[in-house]
């Protein structure tokens, strides 16, 4: 079975280099963008296991990037890694069609296994969207 690709999408130079580190460590396969503009060049030429999005970016906010991707892809899971820590933050990520939200700094092992289980469920159809069904949904403008 070929390595799971993932998109990363984070600005800061240093936080980006340790997760694909760390994710390729896992056996993972990993592009990165620095921008919202480059990720969804990204993911209109690419097929990915999942999206790793962080919330400000240069050109846009990864709620903005989530909307986006999910008019393009409404299977693929995402996950936030972020530094916006309150509540309303991790809401709205999810509304916009996220599946988990973790804050910076995060541990590792618990990137590496949210990421896993992400994975895992996005194997299952019939788990992933009763788990969707149970979040609001938010209409794409």
């Amino acid at each position: 079975m070929p390595p799971h690709k993932i998109l990363l999408v984070e600005d800061h130079e240093d936080t980006r280099e340790l997760i694909v580190v760390v994710l390729r460590q896992s056996a993972y396969e990993v592009s990165t963008a620095t921008s919202l503009a480059e990720a969804l060049m990204l993911a209109g030429k690419q097929k990915f296991d999942l999206f790793v999005l962080d919330s400000k970016l240069p050109d846009g906010s990864g709620v903005e990037l989530c909307k986006r991707i999910r008019q393009l892809d409404q299977s693929t899971p995402i996950l936030f890694c972020s530094a916006l820590a309150y509540e309303s933050d991790r809401d709205e990520a999810l509304i916009s069609g996220a599946q988990k939200y973790l804050v910076k700094p995060v541990d590792l092992h618990l990137l590496l296994s949210t990421v896993g289980e992400l994975l895992t469920l996005s194997l299952k159809p019939h788990v992933r969207s009763t788990s969707r069904a149970t979040r609001p949904r938010q209409q794409l403008n």
